[in-house]
């Protein structure tokens, strides 16, 4: 009897801590009457689901920025001599990668009543992937190691989408409204608080070596950061969904096209997305803009990262607060820091070269990670929060599949900067991500 006590008491006390932390990240000490939104199955599992949500997101904001698309891997192809075309066909690829095949599989994870275990499985394909691009970078000849390294790009952004997908729908599962954008925002900073960290030791080790070893130890590190996501994910109690109403592609294409004539929000929410892929796709180019002024090493990378993490982590809190009130409007703000942040990169340009300071464009990329974090982060949370859970499969799907045709378009891009400069080209990125930031404003309110 007194050993049940105490097990009772030791249960009691975890649970106690485990809902002190969710207080923590979350300001709410009422999470028992914050579950109008999601099943009351779910309601006494938040703490936990909210907590493993933040830690999963640490590790994986935090793997997002170690081995980016848009930051490490261009400087990987760089240091080992890849064409430059190469590097405008990253984000791109990744993009379209992600995005166009959700249509393809959200008709097959709602027919499954549990829908983690597809986040689980997708982080551990891009742990395969982020293993094989190390390998490729160390073993083979040049040329091939740089189609193999876009190859497993492909790869790691295909299960990327597969689980965006999930993610949305899980949380929609398992976080109330209202706590989705500061569980969001949580993620965000910590991740960034994390990436400050691994930018100070970046410059802090390796200064202005051009050696290659920094990056490799950089993917290594991500494909153990996306191990550790998947153990975290795995952890979040979600309980069984209902399954009917899954579809095949065909009529995934057929509904998703139905919404876009029937629901003239979502068209224009498509455009807006569209947009302001402006800001998300803009980091390779922003590099290649560091690499025409400043010698290529991997000082000047540690700075870029710790930049891309104090956005993140001064930003999220904000950004997710804000999508809490009015998602539409941190879509607007977002669009609006995104071309502030190539203006300033284009003025830096016409400065005598003794005032192009390194510190100087990392503000530059400092403001361009606010406005991105601004953009995912409003994005995400304006869906989940206008579409009830029966139809945001659909609606998130068709989504990123149509903007996944338009980032094959960005694709382009890197030919673009190669014929007229990558001066023009961000010029180009500022009219558009300004567009973007207009029209979300038009948007109709996400309640």
């Amino acid at each position: 009897m007194t050993a049940t006590n105490g097990q009772h008491l030791k249960i009691a006390s975890k649970r106690s801590r485990l809902e002190r932390v969710y207080v923590i990240l979350s300001g709410d000490d009422r999470y028992d009457r914050a579950c109008a939104s999601i099943p009351d199955s779910e309601c006494s599992a938040l703490p936990k689901n909210y907590v493993m949500n933040v830690l999963n997101g640490a590790a994986s904001k935090l793997a997002e920025q170690v081995a980016s698309a848009k930051l490490v891997l261009p400087w990987l192809l760089s240091a080992i001599g890849a064409p430059s075309t190469y590097v405008g066909l990253l984000l791109p690829l990744r993009q379209a990668g992600t995005l166009l095949p959700q249509l393809a599989i959200s008709g097959y994870i709602r027919s499954f009543p549990i829908r983690k275990w597809f986040w689980v499985g997708s982080a551990l394909v891009q742990v395969a992937a982020l293993l094989a691009i190390l390998a490729a970078a160390l073993i083979l000849p040049p040329p091939t190691a740089s189609l193999t390294i876009v190859g497993c790009l492909v790869i790691f952004s295909v299960a990327r989408g597969v689980g965006s997908v999930a993610f949305q729908d899980v949380t929609g599962k398992t976080i109330p409204k209202g706590k989705r954008g500061k569980m969001l925002a949580a993620r965000g900073m910590i991740g960034g608080v994390l990436t400050i960290v691994v930018g100070l030791l970046l410059n802090g080790f390796f200064g202005t070596s051009t050696d290659v070893q920094p990056v490799l130890i950089l993917i290594l590190g991500g494909a153990i950061l996306w191990f550790m996501a998947a153990m975290t994910f795995a952890a979040v109690k979600e309980a069984p969904g209902a399954v009917a109403g899954g579809r095949n592609m065909l009529k995934e294409s057929i509904a998703g096209w139905h919404l876009l004539r029937r629901e003239g929000w979502f068209l224009r929410f498509l455009l807006v997305r569209s947009s302001l892929l402006s800001v998300e796709l803009a980091g390779p180019f922003y590099v290649l803009y560091v690499r025409d002024m400043f010698p290529d090493q991997a000082g000047m990378l540690g700075l870029i990262v710790i930049a891309t993490g104090l956005a993140a982590a001064f930003s999220s809190p904000f950004w997710g607060r804000f999508a809490d009130l009015s998602s539409k409007k941190v879509l607007f703000y977002g669009g609006l820091m995104g071309s502030t942040a190539g203006l300033a990169a284009l003025a830096m340009g016409y400065l005598p070269p003794s005032l192009q300071s390194p510190y100087l464009l990392a503000v530059v990329f400092v403001l361009l990670g606010i406005s991105e974090a601004g953009v995912l982060l409003g994005r995400k949370t304006y869906l989940i929060d206008r579409v009830d859970a029966k139809a945001r499969p659909t609606y998130v799907a068709f989504a990123n599949s149509a903007i996944g045709l338009v980032a094959l378009v960005f694709g382009a891009l890197g030919m673009v900067a190669h014929i007229f400069g990558v001066a023009w080209l961000i010029g180009t990125l500022v009219l558009l991500a300004v567009v973007g930031g207009l029209l979300a404003y038009s948007l109709p309110d996400a309640s």
